[in-house]
């Protein structure tokens, strides 16, 4: 036994050996450059200290900062048919979509739940572009569909949170049908006249744009946001025109009419609660823990404390 070899060496190395720090701990802002540590980020709600350039956030990390004590419940949606037209391209339908729930962790790219904000009941969907781009199949038809009907039920505005590439080409025509059958949706809550409140975020193209996504009744946009049917190349190849600097982003579409409001998403959330409780016809939001007073109740404390206060002497 050589005890330097066995006992000495290892000893030595493990006091001086460099400890393996996580991969995952900084992360670059791919505007501004700017190195940022991975939990002020996610305090942030991912979005940039230094630049606000908005990152991707996934929905179940958007409705964690947006619910009330980031408690919610899941609505369940119905399962559709896995692979209907038996779809290949590079790859098997089956097997992106194994690939995009590894990824995300995720069933699908969207998410339904409802919970409070604000001591605000309400339902609300987000779509997770990491996953397939968020893209629009007949699971996202089924979702909102549900988040409406769950809205209904519940007598609940719903707000759903948008991003997406467009429809699912794996599912084709089926795909394109879910745009009449969120429409259809939208209107169940017209009817029940329950607001629906649409935040759209980087990015919302194609047929999400052209169904559910505008038929709101309060647009919200996260700043720089692209929103659009057809992108600007698509369009600049079209038309072989430069396009205005800005074009179909956030900002431009403010300008023109096409939202009303364009909100940080830090400060999303009180917006939606003002804007909720106004449409609602609800008082405005108690900031505390406290429940709002009784009708009566404050007059008769201001009586009370008035009683106890001992006369002041003449």
């Amino acid at each position: 036994m050589n005890w330097i070899t066995n006992y000495v060496r290892p000893t030595i190395n493990s006091l001086f050996s460099r400890r393996e720090v996580p991969e995952n701990l900084w992360q670059k802002c791919s505007e501004c450059g700017t190195m940022l540590f991975h939990r002020e980020l996610s305090d942030n709600q991912n979005v940039c200290t230094s630049c606000g350039h908005h990152m991707h956030i996934t929905p179940r990390d958007r409705f964690t900062a947006l619910f009330d004590g980031g408690v919610f419940t899941e609505v369940t949606v119905p399962e559709p048919i896995a692979d209907p037209l038996k779809f290949r391209d590079q790859k098997k339908y089956p097997d992106r979509m194994k690939a995009a729930q590894k990824k995300t962790d995720e069933k699908e790219a969207m998410l339904v739940a409802a919970g409070e904000i604000g001591r605000t009941p309400i339902v609300a969907a987000a779509q997770d572009f990491s996953f397939m781009g968020g893209s629009m199949g007949m699971y996202v038809g089924n979702a909102i569909i549900a988040a409406a009907e769950e809205a209904v039920k519940l007598g609940r505005p719903l707000v759903l949170f948008s991003a997406a590439g467009g429809a699912r080409m794996q599912e084709g025509i089926l795909s394109l049908m879910q745009m009449p059958r969120t429409t259809v949706a939208v209107q169940m809550l017209k009817e029940a006249n329950l607001p629906y409140i649409v935040v759209l975020t980087h990015p919302t193209t194609g047929g999400v744009t052209a169904s559910y996504a505008m038929l709101g009744d309060v647009h919200i946009s996260e700043p720089n946001a692209l929103i659009c049917f057809a992108g600007p190349r698509v369009i600049e190849q079209t038309i072989r025109e430069k396009l205005p600097e800005g074009f179909q982003r956030a900002e431009y579409l403010l300008d023109h009419g096409m939202l009303d409001r364009v909100i940080p998403r830090t400060e999303m959330r009180a917006e939606l609660i003002t804007i909720i409780r106004m449409l609602m016809g609800m008082s405005p939001q108690v900031v505390g823990d406290l429940p709002a007073p009784e009708a009566g109740e404050e007059a008769a404390n201001e009586a009370k404390d008035a009683a106890q206060t001992p006369a002041a002497e003449s």
